[in-house]
């Protein structure tokens, strides 16, 4: 009896080692895996300024057509700055 007491003895704590070193690995893990995400690349803007510079370059038509209808600029004026702020 004494031989098979010492067997179930080293294998329940053969058993209990094994759930515990399987359950600190696991802990283990999901510390580095925390401050990875923590420090992850963000994402990539979206190219939204594209919408900026066309409203700015409508301002800018608005404010030259308003200059020609006052007759501050001439037609040609007019022209060689609207091909100017089009990038003609």
């Amino acid at each position: 009896m004494g031989l098979l007491r010492m067997a179930a003895r080293t294998a329940v704590i053969s058993g209990t080692a094994t759930a515990v070193s399987g359950r600190v690995a696991r802990r283990q893990a999901a510390r580095y895996d925390e401050p990875q995400q923590e420090y992850a690349a963000p994402a990539p803007a979206p190219a939204a300024p594209a919408a900026p510079a066309q409203d700015d370059q409508m301002s800018k038509l608005q404010d030259l057509a308003q200059l020609n209808k006052q007759g501050v600029l001439t037609d040609e004026e007019f022209a060689a700055a609207k091909a100017k702020i089009l990038g003609i």
